[in-house]
Formats: C-alpha cells, sequence, structure tokens
C-alpha cells in the first residue's frame, strides 16, 4: 500500500482537488480528473515549494510531502526492500521457482536453506487448496519471522480474502501487501505478539 494524501493537481491551465496515491511504481490522482503516471515513463521531475512537477506539464500540491515522494520516485524501492530481506537472515522458498527472485535473496545476503527458525518463509501459493499448508509453515517461522505468501492477482483461484482467512486459521495475523510482480502479490503474515 502507498502513501495517500489530499492534493490538488494543476495541469492544462485547469485545478482539480482530490487523493494523491504513492503507490511502487506509479502516482496515482483521483479527483474529478483521474491521473496514472508509471515512473519508468517520467521525462522531467521537480520539487520545490510544495509542489511536484511532473514532465514540466503535471503540478502536484503536496506541501511537506513534495521533496520525500520525488526522491521515492527517483529511487524507488527493490522488491528485496520492500519485503525487508537483511543480510544474514535465513530465509525458505517453499513451492515457489523464481530463480531471479532467488539470486536477489542471495545478493541481499540472505542464506536460503529450509528448516526451522527461519526469518522468511516466501510460500507460493496458486490455490484456495495450497493455503492448507499454513499452518505446518508457522512451525518453521522464527518467533518474530514472516510468512510472505506469494499468490496471482487477479485470479478466482485464490483472492486476498481467501489469504487472511487461511492465515487468521493457522494463528498468524495478516501485517503487510507488497506488490512482488507485475502477476503477484506478497503478503506478509507474523506470529501474534502475544504468543511469541
Amino acid at each position: 500500500m502507498g502513501n495517500v494524501r489530499t492534493a490538488r493537481l494543476t495541469t492544462g491551465g485547469r485545478t482539480y482537488d482530490g487523493q494523491a496515491l504513492l503507490e511502487t511504481s506509479e502516482l496515482i490522482f483521483r479527483g474529478e480528473r483521474r491521473v496514472v503516471i508509471k515512473f519508468a515513463e517520467i521525462r522531467s521531475l521537480e520539487a520545490h515549494d510544495g509542489r511536484l512537477t511532473i514532465d514540466g506539464e503535471l503540478v502536484f500540491d503536496l506541501g511537506d510531502d513534495a521533496v520525500k515522494w520525488a526522491e521515492k520516485i527517483r529511487n524507488p524501492k527493490s522488491v528485496i526492500q520492500k519485503l525487508g530481506i537483511k543480510p544474514g537472515q535465513q530465509v525458505a522458498l517453499v513451492n515457489l521457482e523464481d530463480a531471479a527472485f532467488e539470486a536477489d535473496l542471495e545478493r541481499a545476503g540472505a542464506s536460503i536453506g529450509s528448516g526451522h527458525n527461519r526469518d522468511a518463509i516466501f510460500y507460493g501459493a496458486n490455490t484456495r487448496d495450497d493455503l492448507s499448508r499454513l499452518a505446518k509453515l508457522r512451525q518453521s517461522l522464527a518467533p518474530n519471522g514472516a510468512l510472505w505468501i506469494i499468490r496471482p492477482k487477479g485470479v478466482k483461484s485464490i483472492t486476498e480474502a481467501d489469504t487472511m482467512a487461511a492465515g487468521k486459521a493457522a494463528g498468524l495475523v495478516d501485517v503487510k501487501v507488497v506488490k512482488f510482480s507485475e502477476t503477484h502479490s506478497a503478503e506478509k503474515f507474523v506470529i501474534p505478539v502475544a504468543k511469541r
């Protein structure tokens, strides 16, 4: 989930009030006028006096957030950073075949293996039936570890509601959602603090 704030957009000589949402790879403005700007398509970006100007023609009044948002647009976090992976962490990949992701984990200094007391488990779930393994996977987590469910976006075979219900049934709480790729979401579950 990105940063959201009330904002004003000025473009083409007109001004629109609405909400600006800074996501992982795009800036969205919702109001009387709707605008979606992908970071990769931005040609110029300036932040000055509380205004964020994109490509010289879209001016967002963001107040104190203008400079911060410009920095986030210029330097978006990698998937590994969004997942909170740190050097030396013990991680496991379960039902997830992704050589590029595995290489990114290793470059970040994570140790990939199996066994108990894992700092993070990345579990690929493609259907509701795959979620039946969550209680068993929970047993392999370190007390303050994270179980990330990697699931396809926008399919009926497994939804966010399905993962939330399965996580709760396994004694976990959901704390974060991250865009894992163009086709998949990553949903983070942890053991409740009172049960660690």
